[in-house]
């Protein structure tokens, strides 16, 4: 097993950065559950760090502040390139940026993204320079809480929300998913209310993807996506990765790495193996008994193999499936 392992491109497509940054993402030893050394250690190959937006108040105030945090976590992640201890880290803009730059041992690929659409200050324009300036390629529309674009799949009752403000999408959240599709950055359907996937996918040119979620059949969570939503997923190209939430992956929380594999197995049944990937959400409150941390990785590949899936359809899984929907982005953006 550690050989096939050793043999794959694995590409984690949900992982959070500590926030305020600690400077801490080269340490040798340090307490978030990603960094250059645990990622060395584990056989992750390629990660999507997300600049992740708590939702605050859809006012100016609330956007501005958004918009500045937004900026100054993509600086961050842009800037975490380098060699250090005979390890390499490459900040990666297209998805052949991550194939060369892991054929290099030791080198772990970077690629930029956005949690929560409240970061773009309700200025779908601004989607431009995310692209541009910090190399961003995919977005979720929102988080908790629902935002200037979207509903989100759970209120936030704190902020005055009612069950839905929009009914899915608003027209700035229509506009910012064709602003997203120009500049090539995926539509991430995670978080998101049913009502705002569907018609996500819909307006969306090319597929989506949920980057942290679970299958609702096997695990009856707001955050998760039911089997209407996967065979949307399934009739339009787009893709959901498994993530390592306990309380997505088995009601009243507590899964462990074989639920994580189920609800793998669960939606490559249904949907097939091409729609299905897999994801941490660490140093986001991911983290699920046998894969705590980056360190722990084979145990991933372990347990997929344990679920019968054999090299091609790990492989697949692991890192080729996302690879596809960004060269498909890539591709239809480049095509104006």
């Amino acid at each position: 097993m550690t050989d096939l392992h050793d043999t794959l491109l694995t590409l984690d497509t949900h992982i959070d950065i500590p926030w305020p940054d600690r400077n801490d993402a080269w340490a040798s030893s340090s307490p978030r559950q990603v960094d250059v050394h645990k990622a060395a250690k584990g056989g992750l190959r390629a990660v999507c760090l997300a600049a992740y937006i708590p939702q605050t108040s859809r006012d100016a105030e609330g956007h501005d502040a958004a918009w500045d945090r937004v900026q100054a976590m993509l600086k961050v992640i842009n800037g975490l390139g380098g060699i250090h201890d005979a390890l390499s880290a490459k900040v990666c803009r297209t998805a052949s940026d991550i194939r060369e730059a892991v054929t290099t041992p030791g080198t772990l690929a970077i690629m930029p993204a956005v949690e929560n659409g409240h970061a773009i200050g309700g200025d779908p324009s601004r989607i431009a320079l995310l692209a541009r300036d910090y190399g961003v390629r995919y977005m979720t529309l929102t988080h908790n809480g629902h935002n200037a674009l979207a509903d989100a799949a759970i209120p936030r009752a704190d902020l005055g929300d009612d069950p839905t403000l929009h009914g899915g999408l608003s027209a700035l959240g229509r506009e910012a998913i064709g602003e997203m599709n120009r500049h090539g950055i995926l539509v991430d359907v995670s978080h998101t209310s049913k009502a705002t996937m569907m018609q996500a996918v819909a307006q969306s040119s090319t597929p989506v993807v949920a980057s942290h979620s679970c299958a609702r059949a096997l695990c009856d969570h707001p955050r998760n996506l039911d089997d209407e939503q996967l065979d949307l997923l399934k009739a339009t190209g787009g893709l959901i990765q498994i993530t390592a939430m306990g309380s997505f992956l088995k009601k009243g929380g507590g899964g462990t790495l074989t639920d994580l594999a189920r609800h793998v197995s669960y939606v490559a049944k249904r949907i097939g193996i091409e729609h299905v990937g897999v994801s941490s959400d660490f140093d986001g409150g991911g983290g699920i008994e046998g894969w705590q941390d980056a360190s722990e990785t084979p145990a991933v590949t372990r347990a997929l193999l344990g679920e019968g899936f054999d090299e091609k359809q790990i492989a697949a899984i692991w890192g080729g499936n996302m690879l596809r929907l960004l060269e498909n982005a890539e591709q239809a953006s480049s095509r104006g």
